[in-house]
C-alpha cells in the first residue's frame, strides 16, 4: 500500500485522485436530459461526490490525524450517500442499470481505500504538523 499520509500535499493523495475522477463521473451523468430536470436529486448526488473529495483535502490540510480521520469518516459517509442516491437515479430511469453498477462500484472501492487510509493512519507514529510543531514550540 502507498503511503498516503507521507504525501505533502492533497492533491497527491490516491484518494483524492479517485474522488476527484468519481465526481466527474457524477456531472457526467447527471447531464442527462432527464436526470438534470430533477433539480434535488441532481444537486443532492452531486454534492454528495464534491464532499467525498472536499473532505479528504479539508481534513488533509487540517495538519493532525485525528481531525483528518474524522474528515475522512465524513468522506467515507459521502460514498454511501451517493451509492444510495444512484439507486434513486436508477429507480427514476435516469441512468441504466451498468452506469449504476459500475459507479456504485466505483464508490465502494473508494471507500475502501478511504477505511484503509484511516486504519493506516490509526497505527502510524506520524501525528501530523499540529503534533510536531506543538512539541518544537517553547
Amino acid at each position: 500500500m502507498e503511503d498516503e499520509h507521507d504525501r505533502s500535499n492533497f492533491e497527491d493523495l490516491n484518494v483524492w485522485k479517485q474522488a476527484r475522477l468519481l465526481t466527474q463521473e457524477v456531472y457526467r451523468l447527471t447531464k442527462t436530459e432527464k436526470f438534470s430536470r430533477d433539480f434535488g436529486l441532481r444537486d443532492q448526488i452531486q454534492r454528495a461526490a464534491i464532499s467525498v473529495m472536499s473532505n479528504i483535502a479539508e481534513g488533509f490540510e487540517r495538519g493532525g490525524n485525528q481531525e483528518f480521520s474524522q474528515f475522512l469518516y465524513i468522506a467515507k459517509a459521502s460514498c454511501g450517500e451517493v451509492r444510495s442516491q444512484l439507486y434513486v437515479a436508477f429507480d427514476q430511469g435516469y441512468v441504466t442499470h451498468d452506469e449504476t453498477e459500475k459507479l456504485r462500484q466505483s464508490f465502494k472501492r473508494l471507500s475502501g481505500m478511504i477505511s484503509n487510509l484511516i486504519a493506516y493512519m490509526r497505527q502510524s507514529e506520524m501525528r501530523g504538523e499540529k503534533f510536531i510543531r506543538s512539541k518544537s514550540s517553547p
